[in-house]
């Protein structure tokens, strides 16, 4: 089974090179982010015309992730838990039946954080926290567990392409690395790094300054798996092909496969 993640910049802007990049690749599963879409305004029947069944938790102008599936959709939980008053979505969650039994994924996008000197990067930690106390419930099942998603956090220096550059950066600061790792340790597995050593493979370019033709990249968009997911893992990579086509998001795609 094919699982992926995609920032898409916007589901209005992207559909083309989206729906492109699904009759290529052919993922089984792909979690999208910043939909910048309500519900109903997402594009949901180009997605079923080529198979898929879709989850969509959407916000007006901002944020918005969803779920596409060529399997049923079930137990769909839309935002993350314990954000009582939080608008924000960023967060959706459903659970696949396969031959193997249930998989369960989640869609991220992680708040950015920046400035860093203002309540941006505090609702960035603590919105962590709860991915990290939601994520330790969800591990209790012991089942296959995906946490797929833009994180917004460059795990290392392998991860950027001018570190001292991003010293200072919400995605880098020493506090958001902090709590990735706190994530892993729970017990997740970052599938690209299992796969591959290589540093400087990046998921993300800026559109300002030539970052794309320089490769002024970073690496923020993560496949976590669970133990029980890990044990199945067969591959995983970055579509970076996709960011040179026309009117390209600024992320491209990660993907997993898993023998499921």
């Amino acid at each position: 089974m094919k699982i992926a993640t995609f920032n898409v910049n916007s589901i209005k802007a992207r559909l083309a090179n989206l729906t492109a990049w699904l009759k290529e690749a052919e993922p089984d599963i792909v979690c999208l982010q910043e939909l910048k879409c309500l519900d109903d305004a997402f594009p949901r029947g180009d997605i079923e015309e080529l198979g898929y069944n879709v989850a969509v938790h959407g916000q007006k102008t901002y944020n918005g992730v969803a779920i596409i599936s060529k399997l049923p959709l079930e137990d769909v939980t839309r935002g993350l838990p314990g954000g009582d008053g939080d608008e924000q979505s960023r967060y959706i969650e459903a659970v696949v039946s396969t031959a193997g039994g249930a998989l369960r994924v989640a869609s991220i996008y992680l708040p950015n954080g920046n400035p860093v000197d203002t309540e941006k990067f505090e609702y960035k930690l603590h919105w962590m926290d709860r991915l990290i106390d939601h994520a330790h419930r969800l591990l209790a099942f012991e089942e296959p567990l995906v946490l797929a998603g833009d994180y917004n956090v460059i795990p290392a220096a392998d991860d950027v392409h001018d570190p001292q550059a991003w010293a200072n950066d919400a995605l880098f600061r020493p506090e958001t690395r902090t709590k990735f790792r706190e994530l892993i340790n729970l017990g997740f597995t970052d599938a690209f790094r299992a796969c591959h050593t290589e540093a400087h493979r990046y998921t993300f370019w800026d559109y300002q300054a030539g970052a794309w033709a320089k490769d002024n990249g970073i690496r923020i968009d993560h496949l976590l798996l669970s133990p029980q997911a890990a044990d199945r893992l067969k591959a995983c990579d970055i579509d970076r092909n996709v960011r040179g086509r026309e009117k390209p998001s600024d992320h491209v795609p990660v993907w997993v496969e898993l023998d499921l």
